[in-house]
Order: structure tokens, then sequence, then C-alpha cells
């Protein structure tokens, strides 16, 4: 079991038994919020009849069809409805099974953008201290976290991280605090250290939530939107925690404009 501890776990197991709505439960009924709907990625809650009706109906039709020379219209009516709800200009869908997996294809799309422009060369990729961008090994590369590294190498080469935003003075505020939006400069500092050639990406949760729930500083995003567009690097929101109407729009970049 990833990111327990298994020991202490056998000795006293922890088992959900089922979900109904917001509440997991216990196999003795003990109700359990579930306030990270599971992995992020129950939003909807637990065992709701449509969702479930809806999942056996196309169970019932069909289960799967390789992507790779053929599709399933229904397929396509879902990408177009997830591009009515994406920022404007964003009407490209493609699906994948996890976060993890994700990121790691939005390293791929990255790289295979620059290299269609003719600029191969931009290979080094940006992420931020303390982030969490998945397991993989692209992922576990951008991540900031230590515990979440140490064990596996050097990961992938070329990448740098900046500075994170959880200063002292922004703990236990509302709303986006008031100070830390010249930590985005840290990504110039990047930029003058390797070259803005050299950069494909920068991958930035717009809310962090894997060490805490740390909202960005007034105007600190749009800097680092500002740094990207002036050497032609791309700017990645990682929204797999805090994307998906958690912010009050669908996704946190509207969000925060």
């Amino acid at each position: 079991m990833p990111f327990t501890s298994n020991r202490d776990f056998k000795a006293d197991p922890r088992i959900v038994a089922r979900g109904e709505g917001v509440y997991l439960y216990t196999a003795e009924g003990r109700p359990i919020i579930d306030a990270s709907s599971g992995l992020f990625c129950c939003a909807a809650g637990h065992s709701r009849p449509e969702i479930a009706d809806a999942v056996h109906r196309q169970l019932a039709t069909l289960a799967y069809t390789a992507p790779f020379q053929l599709g399933h219209e229904l397929s396509f009516e879902l990408a177009h409805r997830l591009a009515e709800l994406t920022p404007e200009g964003m009407n490209r869908v493609f699906f994948v099974n996890s976060g993890s997996e994700a990121v790691d294809t939005a390293i791929k799309v990255a790289l295979a953008y620059h290299y269609a422009r003719g600029e191969g060369q931009r290979q080094r990729l940006v992420s931020r201290e303390r982030a969490y961008h998945g397991v993989n090994l692209g992922g576990t590369s951008l991540s900031g976290m230590v515990k979440n590294r140490q064990a596996f190498g050097l990961g992938l080469a070329g990448i740098a991280h900046i500075r994170h935003t959880w200063l002292p003075e922004n703990r236990y505020q509302r709303n986006q605090p008031a100070d830390g939006a010249e930590l985005a400069d840290d990504l110039e500092k990047i930029v003058q250290n390797f070259g803005a050639d050299s950069i494909a990406a920068c991958f930035v949760e717009p809310i962090a939530g894997s060490t805490g729930c740390l909202v960005p500083p007034v105007g600190y995003l749009e800097r680092l939107r500002e740094i990207c567009d002036q050497h032609g690097i791309l700017l990645v929101f990682d929204e797999v925690i805090c994307g998906f109407g958690r912010t009050g729009e669908p996704f946190a970049s509207q969000t925060f404009g």
C-alpha cells in the first residue's frame, strides 16, 4: 500500500466497506467523511444510482474501444462537453487513466510541441518546491517533496525547482495572501541561468494540495504567466486536485484569471 506505514496497517487495519454520498463506512457501520473525494477522483460522491446505472448500460453495450484507428461516439461527446468547461481556446482533450499519467503525458506534449515548431532544444522543465505531480517517473522528478524522490535515483534530467510560496506570514490567512508574488521571479532567474531557449515548460499546481492547501499569493500566477509568455515557455497547470469545480469555477485557471 503506497504512502502507508504497512507495519502499522497490518497491526491495526483500517478497512472501508462501502461508500455513499460524501461518506465512507466501516464494516461496523461507522461513517467517515470522505473529505478528499477518494484521491480527488470521486467529486460526485459515492454510490450514486444514476452513475452506476450509466456505467452498467455502457458495460452492457461496449467495455472498451482501443483508440488506435478506432473511436466511439461517446468519447467524442465527452470531449466536447469537457471543452465547454475549459478556458477559452483550450478545445483539445486527451483522455488518460490517472493524474500521474496526465502529468507525464503533459511533459511529452510540451516536448513534442517545441520539437514540431523547430525548437527541439527546449527540453528543460521547471517545477516548484513542495509540488506534487504524481508517482510516475516524470511526475516524481517534477515533485518537490523529498520523501517522494529520494529512493528513486536521479529521475529525469534537466529539471529545476523554484521556491514555494508557503511563507510564515501567509499562514492562517483566508483567500489569497498578499505577500509572495515576487517569488515568481525565481522563474526569471532560471531563464537567466539556463537560457530561455532551453526551457520547455513550467509546471504549477494553482493551489497546491499535498503539503497543505497552499493558495497562491495575489499576482503570483499572473507573474508566472507573464514570464512564460515573454520567453516562449509553456505554463502547465496541474489541476488534478483543484480542478472540476473545487474553486467555484470549472478550473482554477479561470478562478485566478
